[in-house]
């Protein structure tokens, strides 16, 4: 009996050996393959830097000239019509998309590509280059107006740069004597630009401060004097009458209307810019726009309506905010930017 009994005990203890020796030798379980194909043995750092699939890229819509194509392509039931639609979309306005439509349609024939078309027609009513008009003797005259916003000090420090760079000494007079800092943002913009800046205390009446102005100008032997202006909304019409005295004040010192009027149209004011050039043009007599923030997006396209409807060319226009970015418009890179391929 006592020989059994050592017999199991003896098993027992053998048992226990052979578990523990076999599971010392046994190999440790790899990584559990994860179902995404990545490695869950990789640090976190590891993981931020895999590459992660690349999303496809959208491609980019097309430009005006690439709609105009596809409205003329197959299954468009009237391409004029969506033609018109579209210019009118860029800012062209209602009565020159029409009248862009009837001019292209008379020309168009099978096979023609109708952006080209209608580049041709921008480009007639545009015109050709339509630089300032400044006396080669004597004080020239450059009297700047346009609604709150629109970018009138800085076309006016720029302005003034450009023709510091040609050689001319230029003044400016600071009739903009209702909103805060006005003077003090202009003083900025005229010693960057090297011009001399007439200005008096906020609330002082526009046309003294033109007339002191041009007096100092003379005194100085400056070749331009820029007259600012207070920004205003174009139907506020005691703000108008305003401006139209600060005009008569230059007229009566000088002897003759300013030589250069510009009415400076924000790009991307659409087709209220017709409006506000109607009734800046009826009051002073605008002879030219001075174009900005055509840096964007912004399409421009009023000033075709301006154009064909008023007969006011673009003298200038601003592509971006460094004081040297102020170019004589080109009715060539116009049309290529307004139809965008």
């Amino acid at each position: 009996m006592e020989l059994v009994v050592a017999i199991v005990v003896g098993l027992v203890v053998l048992g226990i050996v052979l578990g523990v020796v076999l599971s010392r030798r046994r190999p440790a379980p790899g990584p559990t393959r994860r179902t995404d194909g990545r490695d869950p043995g990789l640090a976190t750092g590891d993981r931020q830097t895999a590459t992660a699939p690349t999303a496809p890229s959208r491609a980019p819509a097309p430009g005006l000239g690439g709609r105009i194509r596809s409205a003329f392509g197959a299954g468009v039931q009237d391409p004029w019509n969506e033609l018109e639609g579209l210019l009118v979309g860029a800012d062209v306005g209602p009565s020159t998309s029409a009248r862009i439509v009837g001019d292209v349609r008379a020309r168009y024939g099978q096979g023609d590509d109708p952006s080209a078309l209608v580049g041709e027609e921008v480009r007639s009513i545009l015109g050709g280059p339509s630089p300032l008009e400044l006396p080669t003797e004597g004080l020239g005259v450059v009297l700047v107006v346009g609604v709150n916003g629109s970018g009138k000090t800085t076309t006016i420090g720029k302005l003034a740069a450009r023709l510091s760079s040609q050689g001319k000494r230029v003044s400016i007079a600071n009739s903009d004597t209702f909103r805060a800092a006005a003077s003090e943002q202009l003083g900025v913009w005229a010693e960057r630009a090297r011009a001399h800046l007439v200005r008096q205390a906020r609330g002082a009446d526009p046309g003294a401060v033109a007339f002191d102005a041009l007096q100092a100008a003379r005194a100085r032997g400056s070749d331009v004097l820029i007259v600012d202006t207070a920004g205003r909304l174009h139907t506020k019409q005691p703000l108008m009458e305003e401006l139209k005295k600060v005009r008569r004040v230059i007229e009566k010192a000088v002897g003759r209307p300013p030589d250069e009027t510009l009415l400076v149209l924000d790009a991307t004011t659409g087709q209220n810019g017709i409006a506000q050039a109607r009734a800046f043009a009826e009051a002073v007599e605008v002879t030219g726009v001075a174009l900005t923030k055509l840096d964007g997006t912004a399409k421009g396209g009023v000033v075709l309506a301006v154009r064909d409807q008023l007969g006011v060319p673009v003298k200038v226009v601003g592509t971006g905010e460094g004081i040297g970015d102020l170019e004589p418009f080109d009715s060539e890179a116009f049309a290529t930017r307004l139809l965008g391929g």
